[in-house]
């Protein structure tokens, strides 16, 4: 059973800055990430961004797992997410 996906306002904003090429590719992979989160996730050192990434290209996606949700924190170049 695939997990649901609950984007935070914050996440929302950052996804409708990115080029739309990059908007499809990164709705395209976290549902096929969504099937199995921890399988393409890493644990995040720093619990103040969230608990996991997903790598999408250059992009990274920050989420914090919360029973069968996902919850997208936020969605950034991987230059600048870590700041």
């Amino acid at each position: 059973m695939p997990f649901e996906l609950v984007y935070a306002r914050r996440a929302r904003e950052d996804i409708e800055k990115l080029d739309r090429v990059v908007q499809k590719k990164l709705s395209k992979k976290l549902r096929q990430f969504s099937q199995d989160p921890l399988a393409f996730s890493k644990k995040i050192h720093d619990p103040v961004l969230g608990s996991y990434r997903f790598r999408v290209g250059d992009y990274r996606v920050m989420f914090d797992l919360n029973g069968n949700k996902i919850v997208i924190l936020r969605v950034g170049h991987h230059r600048e997410i870590y700041r």
